[in-house]
């Protein structure tokens, strides 16, 4: 065509319309991404809200985690006490149990399949210096968490191995306030919800870079060329040092899941070697995850890959510990990235005029993730 200039943005007018006049752009549509949407529209109904998803759909460890709806077990916050002052500690447990009932409160507990089988904490043969540290220290961690969850009723007890698991001791610690989730349904609820207060979901747009103008910030992406906006959220967890070093530490985590086992008598969540292997019961399979504590820089990647390392460390904790002499077939395997670093608090700040972040789950998502969302959206519109 005589004249015509070549473009590398292919975009329609049309689609252009799609992408005008943003008022809060937020890159990331797991967890925090549709719950800060549905938040800044819950108090801002006329405002535009836009949500740029590098995945189809909502990818990075929000559609890929076990599903637990947990807060940690005994061990895990001995570990996290390292790190943290008791108050601290505290808060940090309360932050979780009150983001699940945030979570709860945005869709129903039916909706994302929540069910409350009791978390099970079992320790290996070979860990026998971890349990005893666990269970000497139960009515300290009792106490920490009592406060937390403002109860009088004891969270943590000790419980016998009832399940046949092999290889670890004869008993184990139960959390009976911990639950689980459909992790696919409890995202496909979100998504129906977001659409429904009017958040727009743009999935496949990958976002490259973004620069702080006067007024707006504009993103600079890989398909859809520059978009504008007058404020922009990252809630890019593991992911957020494609677009900022330095912040957050990527963490992979590798799973697979069982073919069907029509009689399988194991319900609950379960935490093995200070929570690095993980397993529950799911639609009457095993799903087994962890094993990143046995290639930590190995696992620092955002490279959504297995690797037969740790696949095949999780093929032999289902065989050998969790259905000893059964022959159980893998029915698929995956991974997903999480974002962690020095503490377990979440990071949840502006980082320029505009520019606002709430990343660093900690391998805790499906708890706080919700309430980092809410979180993010107060300190964008200025109530934080």
């Amino acid at each position: 065509m005589k004249g015509c200039e070549v473009h590398t943005n292919n975009a329609s007018y049309w689609e252009s319309y799609l992408l005008k006049d943003i008022d809060y752009l937020i890159i990331g549509g797991g967890i925090v991404g549709l719950t800060c949407g549905i938040a800044l529209k819950s108090r801002l109904p006329q405002s535009r809200v836009v949500i740029l998803e590098r995945g189809n759909w909502p990818s990075g460890a929000s559609i890929k985690n076990a599903g637990f709806a947990c807060f940690g077990s005994v061990s895990e916050i001995l570990d996290d006490a390292q790190r943290h002052s008791e108050q601290e500690l505290i808060g940090l447990i309360r932050q979780r149990a009150e983001g699940l009932e945030r979570l709860k409160s945005i869709l129903a507990p039916e909706t994302m399949g929540y069910q409350n089988h009791g978390g099970y904490e079992y320790f290996l043969s070979h860990h026998s210096d971890l349990a005893e540290q666990c269970f000497s220290n139960i009515d300290r961690v009792n106490k920490l968490t009592q406060e937390a969850l403002k109860t009088t009723e004891k969270v943590f007890s000790v419980v016998e191995n009832k399940f046949g698991f092999a290889g670890i001791g004869s008993r184990g610690i139960l959390n009976r306030f911990e639950g689980q989730i459909h992790t696919g349904r409890m995202m496909e609820g979100l998504i129906v919800k977001a659409a429904e207060s009017g958040v727009q979901f743009l999935g496949g747009v990958k976002v490259l870079s973004h620069q702080i103008m006067a007024d707006q910030v504009m993103v600079q992406t890989k398909d859809h060329g520059p978009i504008k906006a007058k404020k922009l959220l990252l809630a890019t967890n593991g992911y957020t040092q494609d677009y900022l070093s330095d912040l957050v530490t990527p963490a992979r985590a590798q799973v697979l899941i069982t073919e069907t086992i029509p009689d399988l008598k194991i319900k609950g969540t379960f935490h093995l070697d200070q929570g690095y292997f993980y397993f529950r019961n799911i639609d009457q399979r095993i799903l087994l995850g962890g094993g990143r504590n046995l290639d930590f820089k190995g696992e620092q990647t955002t490279l959504e890959q297995t690797t037969e390392q740790i696949q095949g460390a999780l093929e032999r904790m289902l065989h050998e510990v969790i259905l000893p002499g059964r022959s159980v077939a893998v029915e698929r395997r995956w991974s997903g990235i999480m974002g962690v670093g020095a503490q377990k608090k979440p990071i949840i700040k502006a980082l320029g005029p505009n520019v606002y972040c709430g990343v660093r789950l900690g391998g805790m998502g499906v708890a706080i993730g919700a309430e980092v969302g809410q979180s993010l959206a107060a300190l964008a519109i200025g109530e934080l």
